[in-house]
């Protein structure tokens, strides 16, 4: 099957030389590139060049962004480069060696700055877990207790998976609107320290991978299915191919790279995807789709802690900050996400190891950030206007955000 982008000319050349930087860039570093179906001529020749060297990489993403004021471009385009090649510019001056302080490298990939949660907003959140969970013993043993009842069989996960996944698709297409022809294609995978990813392919096609433990507990397949899928970052491709790149010819838009202001807006609203697309009442319509899998649960009692469970994720943000602002231990960082996260050890130590890699330690504020960020701008829409509508316009629109932020200011409002 051939990839509509394939036959997208690049017809304007900063656009080309961003493409072609975002390869190179690419090329250094293993997983940079989240998802390309441009033009394979391209590619070609990057493949065919030696590998760049990442302080000739910084000064062309320099010039690049000074080029973008004579580019022809409209300032919206402008605006959305000049904050992708800051990001890719601090990519390679992290490359080249340069000391970057942590906070000043999230400011620039990502256009936002963030810090530390306050561990007594963690406790309360603890008690209210506490309040919820029946049986008797410590709020550990009964949470642990809780995920075994609650928890899907890896063999009876891509069948869950699939129910779930068709249903929502209907969902999506009569709130947002879906290309003919998209197809998502599920495989489970074991022993990843992940839980799902989404490889978008262009064509209007996605590869959702996910590791056979993501069903610990069955409020995170509802969680899984409209991040990565309906509505979420499949949905936000096929919308955005189809209307930025072939309707519009936003060809910059045939890429996306991690570590970028496009990551975080993309993260930080697929964070929100459950509900944009179903709200509240999402636990007890799982649990009636997942019955006749033959699959059981507590749907309302899954949901009320499942939205408990999400209050305490900022931790994780807390984490990257220590460890990278802060200097502190590998073993009381460790520690501090089993006790706050209320995680096993070993869950806890798959946390930090992506927290200490290069290419991933800045990663975490896309879901932290990102998610206060287009949370309290999808709150400040007009009342006239639903989530959903609201949602549609992150969805079809390359918004930076800067963008959310200063529409939140007009607003008022502060992005908790």
């Amino acid at each position: 099957m051939s990839v509509p982008g394939n036959d997208i000319p690049v017809d304007e050349p900063v656009v080309r030389e961003y493409l072609l930087l975002g390869l190179r860039l690419g090329k250094l570093i293993d997983g940079f590139v989240d998802c390309w179906f441009g033009d394979p001529r391209l590619s070609a020749q990057v493949d065919a060049e030696p590998p760049a060297d990442p302080a000739d990489l910084v000064r062309h993403a320099a010039r690049l962004r000074a080029e973008l004021a004579d580019s022809g471009l409209s300032c919206a385009r402008q605006r959305y480069l000049s904050a992708q090649l800051t990001a890719l510019e601090c990519v390679g001056k992290r490359l080249s060696g340069t000391d970057i302080p942590f906070l000043a490298e999230i400011r620039q990939y990502f256009g936002v700055d963030i810090a530390l949660g306050d561990p007594e907003d963690y406790a309360n959140v603890h008690e209210a877990i506490a309040e919820l969970l029946p049986g008797s013993g410590g709020m550990r043993e009964r949470l642990d207790a809780y995920y075994e009842r609650n928890r899907i069989p890896p063999d009876r996960l891509q069948h869950a998976v699939q129910a779930v996944s068709d249903e929502l698709r209907g969902l999506t297409r009569d709130l947002f609107g879906l290309p003919a022809g998209e197809r998502i294609d599920y495989e489970v995978v074991h022993g990843k320290p992940w839980n799902a990813f989404n490889r978008y392919l262009g064509g209007f096609r996605s590869k959702v991978v996910l590791n056979d433990e993501a069903g610990r507990a069955i409020g995170a397949l509802p969680t899984l299915v409209t991040h990565e899928s309906y509505p979420g970052h499949h949905t936000d491709h096929c919308l955005k191919e189809a209307g930025l790149v072939l309707e519009h010819g936003h060809t910059e838009q045939l890429i996306s790279l991690v570590n970028t202001p496009q990551c975080l807006i993309s993260e930080g609203a697929a964070e929100h995807a459950l509900t944009a697309v179903l709200g509240p009442g999402w636990g007890e319509w799982t649990a009636t789709i997942l019955a006749a899998e033959g699959i059981h649960g507590d749907g309302e009692l899954v949901e009320r802690v499942l939205t408990l469970v999400r209050r305490l994720l900022p931790a994780r943000q807390d984490a990257a900050i220590m460890l990278h602002d802060r200097g502190a231990d590998v073993e009381d960082v460790t520690g501090y996400l089993q006790r706050w996260l209320l995680l096993p050890r070993d869950r806890a130590q798959h946390m930090v190891s992506f927290l200490t890699d290069p290419l991933w330690r800045a990663y975490t504020v896309t879901y932290i950030e990102g998610a206060r960020l287009t949370g309290a701008w999808l709150a400040a829409g007009p009342a006239n206007q639903t989530v959903a509508e609201r949602y549609s316009t992150l969805l079809r629109n390359p918004l930076l955000p800067g963008d959310l932020q200063r529409d939140l200011d007009a607003a008022g409002a502060i992005a908790y």
